[in-house]
């Protein structure tokens, strides 16, 4: 593919990436007014409806993602054979997946069970209900995955990235319906019927079933044609390599904490509701991890992306010191954006939760508050681990990124279960430090061994620039704290205002932040602004 058709490539997926994550916050935010954003009912349906996205994390991302489809995107390149050798994986696959769909469906109540500690019957039942709706999932979500990587073998990415889109746009159709078509809204466990529950759950599971089937289209302009085959011998799954393997076992420990996570959050919804009180939950954190998860999904994620076939490049060349130089221009490029941000949810986090959810009590949406708080405080060690883990990769190991995913698993576990004896006020929080601490330590364990590997990693220079960046933040902070929370309680009957506050106040911080970290002379802070200023000047 020339240079031309890359950056078309590129430019296509970036923008079925941002479309489909703004779409997804509308649907969020309308998910929240018709369940809530914390409570029983919020809860159950966050329990079944993350139930296939789980299942789907360990068999798409270790199976499927390691083992089945590197081998359907080599085939597609060998002829006849090739797709003869293709059909019969997809084949297998859809089999297993299916098979897995129909076992997991049928367990709904103990998976439920195992993912909640929910003891209020009707609350129960009805995560119960959800979760026979929801499960299906599992099987459309593989098989996105599956034609997605046949049409990425064969270079057309367009279709697999905007496909999301349409589901959230299915998902959002379903939630408007709801929303505004006369049914009750944050209706308690036993007032759910079953036209409600059909409602919600099955147009989520619709969209996913969307998303997977619309693939076919493209797969047939293309001239693709599948063709059901069967006999596995030969196939080539015994080859499993190393690395499937390890990062099988590290996606399969992050779900074993997962479920002490969901454990204790729910736990946390039912001793509130017992005792009449606003705590967040299962379903407060999801909101939170979302709007956690966009700055590093959009900045962390694109740069290391961009990065890791580069250090693979030169790591399979023997290029040590072009891996370190990458590893780090990865930490520091993202660091003007990221460190201002984990400062700001001190600052802003109250009144962002107040405009997404608004309409909401206060004390819920601070309740979401108080968890993007203390995730937002480790958002950078989060993307350290994140490119320390790809640096790894990119010498093909993988038993060192599940070595450090121990460190995240044993340590948050054991601060959630701090959590679970705490103050259930509190519970939502502790688990937000937990995600934080636990990130910062295998972040701090991985450096280390990233130097035993390649040797000194030069990190002098990327130190002094978060040091920096730390000291500029703290003082934009100190500055617009408190005009931030005296135009909180002046605007709070309006979002309209309260946006634009926000639009203001989160523009003042931000200048002042970069300001003052130029004048300390931190040159990424100039290369990220340069483009700007050099319009400006013209």
């Amino acid at each position: 593919m020339s240079g031309d058709g890359v950056a078309r490539s590129s430019a296509i997926m970036a923008s079925g990436t941002l479309v489909s994550r703004v779409l997804g916050l509308v649907r969020t935010q309308q998910l929240a007014a018709v369940v809530g954003v914390t409570g029983l009912t919020a809860d159950a349906f966050s329990v079944a409806n993350t139930l296939p996205n789980n299942i789907n994390l360990l068999v798409a991302g270790g199976i499927l993602q390691s083992v089945l489809v590197p081998q359907i995107v080599k085939a597609s390149t060998q002829g006849e054979a090739g797709e003869a050798y293709v059909d019969r994986l997809i084949t297998l696959s859809l089999a297993l997946m299916a098979g897995l769909t129909l076992v997991a469906t049928l367990a709904a109540p103990g998976l439920v069970w195992v993912m909640s500690d929910t003891q209020d019957a009707q609350a129960r039942s009805l995560a119960v209900a959800f979760a026979f709706l929801c499960l299906p999932q599992i099987f459309f979500y593989g098989l996105y995955t599956l034609l997605g990587n046949v049409l990425n073998a064969r270079g057309h990415f367009a279709a697999y990235m905007w496909a999301p889109v349409l589901a959230n746009v299915v998902a959002l159709g379903g939630l408007l319906a709801f929303r505004f078509g006369g049914l009750p809204l944050q209706a308690a466990p036993g007032d759910w019927n079953a036209g409600m529950i059909w409602l919600l759950a099955g147009t989520a599971t619709l969209s996913i079933v969307a998303q997977g089937v619309c693939l076919i289209i493209p797969l047939r302009r293309i001239g693709f044609r599948y063709r059901p085959r069967w006999g596995f011998r030969g196939v080539g799954l015994g080859g499993a390599s190393r690395v499937a393997f390890w990062s099988f076992l590290a996606v399969l420990l992050s779900q074993v904490g997962f479920v002490v996570t969901s454990q204790v959050l729910t736990r946390a919804t039912r001793l509130a509701d017992q005792e009449h009180i606003v705590a967040a939950g299962k379903a407060s954190y999801d909101y939170a991890f979302l709007l956690f998860m966009l700055p590093h999904s959009l900045v962390t994620v694109s740069l290391a992306t961009a990065l890791f076939t580069r250090m693979s490049a030169s790591a399979h060349a023997g290029k040590t010191r072009d891996v370190v130089a990458d590893f780090n221009r990865g930490l520091r490029m993202p660091a003007p954006i990221l460190v201002p941000i984990s400062v700001a949810g001190f600052v802003f986090a109250p009144m962002v939760t107040a405009i997404f959810f608004f309409g909401e009590p206060l004390a819920k949406t601070n309740a979401v508050a108080g968890i993007l708080t203390a995730m937002l405080v480790g958002l950078v060690p989060f993307g350290w681990l994140y490119l320390v883990n790809r640096a790894f990769y990119a010498y093909e190991d993988a038993k060192t990124p599940f070595r450090l995913q121990i460190v995240v698993t044993v340590l948050a576990t054991a601060i959630n279960l701090y959590a679970a004896i705490g103050p259930v006020r509190y519970t939502g929080i502790w688990v937000g430090v937990g995600q934080t601490v636990s990130n910062l330590a295998a972040a701090a364990y991985g450096l280390e061994l990233l130097r035993r590997k390649l040797g000194p990693l030069r990190l002098g220079l990327t130190l002094r620039t978060y040091v920096r960046l730390i000291v500029a933040s703290l003082a934009a902070a100190a500055l617009t704290v408190a005009p931030v929370w005296m135009l909180r309680s002046h605007l709070s009957e309006s979002r309209l205002l309260q946006l634009v506050a926000l639009a203001v106040m989160g523009g003042l911080y931000l200048s002042l932040t970069w300001s003052f970290a130029h004048r300390m002379r931190v040159a990424e802070v100039g290369e990220l602004l340069a483009p700007v200023l050099r319009r400006v000047r013209r």
